[in-house]
């Protein structure tokens, strides 16, 4: 049992699977260790180890360590969890991966959070101090259209660089239960959206003037976040988000993000061809052109981002989405390989059909072949989507997209640079 006479220490651990350099100054923080230690009681002094930025204090003692952890994310996250416990030190594992693969989880920790943590922290925290911790922890599925979560404590990111500390969710859950996506059978079918007047309310504690909403898609639900919008204009805010490009299929939507200050959204496209095109042509008519130029004729900086391996792409798709891209014109594409995580009807699928190539979790990110496809080989499949990046960020692609979008230029321009870096990194490590 821990003594109570001396104060609980918690430490909260990000894990890093590789050293990012001077980037790692335009990271954000990690949105779940931001709610675990909001959700945290204040009796409790609270400490962050981000490995983007510190080393862990594996040597050092804690009433207990929590360590959050993504797929790719899951080995690094062990061998932490591993040393601490070691020492005899309690350590519980959340996030997304431990939550759908718990029994794999608790083979490296005294607890499992499932789901949400904050229904379920303070009273893992109080069973831990009353020697009675359970091995699960289960967030009940959310439901209905309310959320409601403690706000930041942002002190935890005192002394680290990031792009912002001043992030903040407006809401969470989707209803669309993409395959590849696990949003929807662990945080809910529904789009939960917390009370306007609450995030005006923890906007005006910030003091700097950029902030990032964390959401998987903050326009999910227009007549709910058209409120949250309008608590956002006057205010001299700059923000970023994400959000599903049928948003602006709605001229006054568009125009309302406009105006309330963001500078920048992203948009998973998902493919340009094909099942899984996200609706092509919506159902005033729109293509997704037309939808596109709207955005950019607002001003704002648009992200596209592009999936590439699907069931039905062959060897064409690199040069039909190159093509697309340049018709399209978005501020900033962004390339992806399909990756069938843990928890999705994509890796279920995979799995029986005895398509996974392996199952080494720091290999799940995105950015490397971690199936067999099923119209290309994987070699293949990784090296178009290489040579897309590639001439995606050539400077004369790069240069065409500044001169598309005239409105936002040294915007464009900066953050065009930013991701041609990774890019031309991309093929060194290749080569």
């Amino acid at each position: 049992m821990t003594d109570s006479s001396t104060q609980p220490h918690l430490l909260l651990v990000y894990p890093s699977t590789h050293k990012l350099g001077w980037a790692r100054y335009f990271q954000l923080p990690s949105l779940s260790l931001k709610q675990v230690a909001a959700a945290t009681p204040l009796s409790w002094k609270v400490t962050l180890a981000d490995e983007l930025h510190d080393t862990v204090p594996l040597d050092e003692n804690f009433t207990l360590v929590g360590i959050t952890a993504m797929t790719h994310q899951a080995t690094r996250a062990y061998e932490i969890a591993d040393a601490f416990r070691k020492r005899g030190i309690p350590v519980v594992l959340g996030g997304i991966h431990p939550t759908v693969l718990p029994e794999e989880a608790l083979r490296h920790a005294d607890a499992v959070v499932i789901g949400e943590a904050e229904p379920v922290w303070e009273t893992l925290l109080e069973d831990l101090l009353h020697g009675k911790l359970q091995q699960t922890y289960r967030a009940p599925l959310p439901g209905g259209n309310r959320l409601t979560i403690p706000w930041a404590r942002r002190e935890i990111f005192d002394g680290k660089r990031y792009l912002t500390t001043q992030t903040l969710q407006a809401s969470r859950g989707c209803p669309y239960d993409c395959p590849f996506c696990i949003v929807t059978p662990y945080f809910g079918n529904s789009f939960r959206y917390r009370d306007p007047d609450e995030i005006a309310a923890e906007l005006q504690s910030f003091d700097k003037k950029l902030t990032v909403f964390l959401d998987d898609n903050i326009l999910g639900d227009p007549e709910r976040a058209k409120p949250i919008l309008e608590r956002l204009k006057g205010r001299g805010l700059r923000w970023g988000g994400q959000a599903n490009l049928r948003f602006a299929e709605d001229p006054e939507l568009v125009r309302l993000v406009a105006e309330s200050g963001c500078i920048g959204i992203f948009v998973g496209i998902e493919s340009v061809t094909g099942l899984h095109a996200n609706h092509p042509k919506t159902a005033n008519g729109s293509s997704q052109a037309d939808l596109i130029k709207r955005i950019r004729d607002a001003g704002i900086v648009l992200e596209a981002s592009i999936i590439f391996g699907f069931d039905d792409h062959d060897e064409s798709i690199f040069e039909k989405t190159l093509r697309f891209v340049e018709e399209t014109v978005p501020s900033l594409p962004t390339f992806h390989l399909l990756t069938p995580y843990p928890g999705t009807a994509l890796f279920t699928q995979f799995d029986q059909e005895d398509r996974l190539l392996h199952k080494d979790w720091k290999r799940y990110n995105h950015s490397e072949v971690v199936y067999r496809p099923k119209l290309m080989t994987p070699e293949r499949l990784y090296q178009g989507w290489l040579e897309a990046r590639q001439e995606a960020y050539s400077w004369s692609s790069i240069f065409s997209r500044i001169k598309a979008n005239p409105r936002s230029l040294f915007t464009n321009l900066a953050y065009n640079i930013l991701r041609k870096g990774p890019n031309d990194s991309l093929e060194k490590d290749r080569t």
